[in-house]
């Protein structure tokens, strides 16, 4: 599960850099006003610490927040970062002459959410191995003994 958690912060990371990227090109081409900008950070600091939180439940065996992150950032979040990709491939927008128009920030942009993904699909992976299965199951029964004990 330390392998997981070490991924999403990582995939976390990515975003923020990514969001970094994102307000600086925005405010250097002046393409969004500031109500914007602070919108989409108010927006994206929620998500990224609520994932970090969730994370941590996550660490300490928590299912639910297992299935939280599977669910949310495994399937939404990966759908919120594909699909534009995607539909501009399935549409014959994008192409190989893109990358060659490329500035800098754009092939930062561009490995960064390489990076995102890649991290989102590793961890989504790590916590549904066999080993991931029984420390949640060890957990589970820990806390189920502890509370029989309490009570």
């Amino acid at each position: 599960m330390r392998r997981a958690f070490a991924f999403w912060v990582a995939a976390v990371a990515a975003g923020a850099f990514e969001t970094v990227l994102a307000v600086s090109r925005m405010i250097a081409d002046g393409s969004g006003s500031g109500g914007e900008i602070a919108v989409g950070l108010v927006v994206r600091l929620g998500v990224f610490t609520g994932a970090l939180l969730v994370a941590i439940r996550m660490r300490r065996g928590r299912g639910w927040a297992r299935v939280a992150l599977t669910i949310g950032l495994g399937v939404f979040g990966l759908a919120s970062i594909v699909a534009e990709p995607l539909r501009d491939l399935a549409t014959g927008e994008s192409s190989l002459g893109d990358i060659a128009d490329a500035d800098a920030m754009d092939l930062l942009f561009g490995a960064s959410r390489t990076l995102h993904v890649a991290a989102v699909l590793t961890a989504v992976t790590l916590m549904f191995l066999p080993a991931a299965n029984a420390y949640f199951r060890t957990e589970r029964a820990r806390r189920s003994s502890l509370k029989s004990r309490l009570t």
